[in-house]
């Protein structure tokens, strides 16, 4: 496959006026083959073009980015969802996996910047809650939720919301049917979380749509058992998790066997317990730990799956680390990080193409090797087909009318 041929697929995949076009493809290409940084100084060093074309592009056409992210994931999503499978397996054929991640910035100076408390200390930057698609073991990034900070909203006239709310809102709005899949069984739809998004009003969005969950709960989330959910007051009785799984004690550990991402037996021992969520409702509790590191790190889950098998709910949880890739790959080879616009507009639409160029990274245009699975193969293939650019682009000036006259020019002054 030559240039000229990768790029007219491109532009068949995504929406774009003419203007447009050749700065849009030439981003979304620097941005799949770029190896150092991928700033606006390589990019415009990379097509040879002026920095404040990619600059404009990003800082003005932010709506274009979310819209072509918005068309990419559904024409995608479609794609794999003609023939949905069970995955892995389990009683769920599309899973929704929520999680946020920080794009780090050097100062609080920068448009909508703030300061996280992000897992190891304090982070600089700005929060982006990812929501991702997983069907027929094919990752669909959705268009993510930025996080607006209290004096972005106020200058910008914007309803400041936590981030609980708008991810409520965002799994209200979400119409799998119509938008993605086409027609399906809600309850083969499971999303997954960590203890972030243990919060009552996301689990009621979710029972809303009939979509399962299996949530990762905080230690101090309350729960009642089955039996003194029906002999005592609603609203009393109600024991911490932690401390409700220690007041059970007679219930018997279970082994449970799973993979490791690297294909390695990981032994798992659990408990579980048919119980109720406070302000939710009727769920499976599950206590899980390494097998090695017995009353070391322990994680508590909740699934509203009452058919759902104790193993298939941990290995249904394990699948979280799929976005954990996820981010791994678009930080490290596609500058999800490598932004140093002031605007917010501007990183918006950044982070929106580099999506974009996820998607694109995956599909599969004729005569593309299709064993490729790495992010990283893919992007060697692209970087080939993109070298091939110049002889693309002589053999197009030699078939025009006088093409032969201009490239002999063209020659002579490269000589002079």
């Amino acid at each position: 496959m030559n240039f000229n041929t990768y790029k007219n697929y491109l532009l068949k995949q995504i929406s774009v006026n003419n203007r447009l076009k050749e700065v849009c493809i030439a981003y979304l290409l620097f941005l799949m083959v770029a190896i150092g940084k991928h700033s606006l100084e390589e990019a415009a060093r990379f097509w040879g073009i002026n920095k404040s074309q990619f600059s404009k592009f990003l800082k003005n056409h932010s709506e274009l980015a979310v819209y072509t992210l918005n068309d990419l994931s559904k024409k995608q999503a479609k794609q794999f969802a003609k023939v949905l499978k069970y995955v892995n397996g389990l009683p769920w054929k599309v899973v929704i996996i929520i999680d946020s991640t920080i794009q780090n910035r050097s100062t609080r100076h920068t448009d909508n910047a703030q300061k996280f408390n992000h897992g190891k200390g304090f982070v600089i930057g700005h929060q982006w809650t990812n929501i991702i698609l997983i069907i027929n073991d094919m990752i669909i990034p959705l268009p993510p939720i930025p996080f607006h900070t209290k004096k972005y909203c106020r200058k910008n006239g914007l309803q400041y919301k936590t981030e609980h709310d708008l991810v409520v809102k965002y799994i209200a709005d979400l119409n799998l049917e119509e938008d993605y899949i086409g027609p399906h069984n809600p309850e083969e739809v499971v999303v997954l979380a960590d203890t972030g998004y243990d919060n009552k009003k996301i689990e009621n969005a979710i029972a809303n749509k009939q979509w399962k969950f299996i949530i990762a709960l905080g230690k101090t989330r309350s729960v009642k058992s089955e039996n003194e959910y029906s002999n005592t007051p609603k609203s009393k009785s109600w024991s911490q998790i932690a401390e409700f799984f220690k007041r059970h004690r007679r219930v018997k550990w279970q082994t449970i066997l799973t993979n490791s991402t690297k294909g390695k037996r990981m032994d798992f021992r659990a408990r579980q317990i048919i119980g109720y969520l406070r302000y939710v409702g009727k769920v499976q509790l599950i206590c899980s730990e390494l097998k090695k590191r017995p009353d070391g790190r322990r994680k508590y889950l909740a699934c509203n799956d009452l058919t759902a098998t104790v193993q298939q709910i941990l290995i249904g949880y394990r699948m979280r680390w799929s976005i954990e890739l996820f981010h791994k790959a678009v930080k490290m080879h596609l500058g999800f990080e490598d932004v140093a616009a002031k605007w917010f507009t501007a990183v918006k639409a950044h982070v929106h193409w580099v999506y974009c160029a996820y998607i694109l990274i995956h599909s599969s245009p004729p005569g593309f090797p299709e064993h490729l699975k790495s992010v990283a193969e893919r992007r060697r293939i692209i970087k080939k087909i993109v070298d091939t650019r110049e002889v693309s682009r002589v053999r197009l000036m030699l078939t025009q009318f006088g093409g032969v006259k201009k490239y002999k020019e063209e020659l002579r002054m490269a000589l002079q």
